[in-house]
């Protein structure tokens, strides 16, 4: 029995959610499985991953194969590198510790690498908020410009008119 690690898809039509499972490989997609071990949610940005690590490099040693997508996932969250230093560990190029420690500096690297990109991405998204309103005020000057000059010749034409029939006035005013 070939065991797989692959995703099992839920969620609404248009709007995916995927299970991270441990499966027979001839059991259907969204089947039966032996155990769940995490979570993908690709509609977020960046995307959404919940994984028990413990379990899933447990697997991994169990001789596990990982579709693809769960390869790619298993490789994000670490537990892929993680397998390679325990083998190197296993055949003596190194310590654990000295595993450890490459494995937490990669963990500190990896984190700061998605802090950029959560920053640069609500950066990017207050730019753009920021530009939106700019363009806004834009054209609402222009409508107020607009309506300005209307305003104007209204009260010009206003004038206009009142203006000649003032000076008939004054001239009846005077003759009286």
């Amino acid at each position: 029995m070939s065991v797989k690690i692959r995703l099992a898809r839920r969620g609404k039509k248009a709007y995916p959610f995927y299970h991270i499972v441990v499966a027979d490989g001839r059991s259907p997609r969204d089947g039966k499985f032996i155990e769940a071990i995490g979570s993908y949610n690709p509609n977020t940005n960046p995307a959404t991953i919940t994984l028990n690590f413990d379990q899933a490099l447990n697997w991994l040693e169990k001789g596990a194969q990982p579709t693809d997508t769960c390869r790619a996932i298993l490789s994000y969250k670490g537990v892929l590198y993680k397998k390679h230093l325990l083998g190197g560990v296993k055949k003596g190029a190194f310590s654990a510790e000295v595993a450890e420690s490459r494995f937490a500096q990669w963990m500190e690297q990896k984190s700061g690498l998605i802090a950029s990109k959560t920053s640069k991405l609500s950066a990017d998204k207050e730019a753009a908020t920021k530009a939106r309103l700019a363009e806004e005020t834009k054209v609402k000057e222009a409508k107020a410009q607009v309506v300005a000059a209307k305003k104007a010749e209204v009260a010009a034409a206003a004038a206009e008119a009142s203006a000649p029939e003032a000076p008939a006035e004054e001239a009846a005013a005077a003759e009286a």
